[in-house]
C-alpha cells in the first residue's frame, strides 16, 4: 500500500463523518451530524420501504462505526466538541489497524 498512515487516516475520518452525516440525514427527522434524540440507529421502524432499505443495508457499517460509543448519547446535553473528538479517536484507531491489515496483505503479495 502506498499510501501514508496519516493520509490514510485522514481519508477514513472524513470517509466516517461524511457517512454518519448522510445517513443521518437522509434516514433521520432533521440534518445533522450527530442525531438530537439520542437514537443511533434512525430508519429501522420506518414506515417508508426505501428508509427501511437503506438502514438494513447500512446497519452493519454503522454498528462498528456507532455502537461501541453509542453510550455517549445517553447524556441529554453533551459537548458538541466531546462528541467528536471521542469518535475521532475511535475511528482513527480503527483506520490504523485497517491501514496495518492492508500494508500486510500488499507486502505478502509482492512477496
Amino acid at each position: 500500500m502506498h499510501i501514508s498512515r496519516k493520509r490514510f487516516v485522514g481519508i477514513f475520518l472524513l470517509s466516517a463523518f461524511a457517512f454518519q452525516f448522510i445517513s443521518n440525514s437522509l434516514l433521520g427527522p432533521e440534518v445533522g451530524l450527530f442525531p438530537k434524540n439520542g437514537e443511533w440507529f434512525l430508519g429501522a421502524e420506518s414506515p417508508i420501504a426505501w428508509q427501511r432499505t437503506l438502514a438494513t443495508i447500512i446497519y452493519p457499517f454503522k454498528f462498528v462505526l456507532i455502537k461501541p460509543l453509542s453510550f455517549l448519547a445517553q447524556d441529554p446535553d453533551p459537548a458538541p466538541p466531546m462528541l467528536v473528538a471521542a469518535f475521532s479517536i475511535y475511528w482513527a484507531a480503527i483506520a490504523l489497524v485497517l491501514h496495518f491489515l492492508l500494508s500486510l496483505t500488499n507486502r505478502r503479495r509482492n512477496e
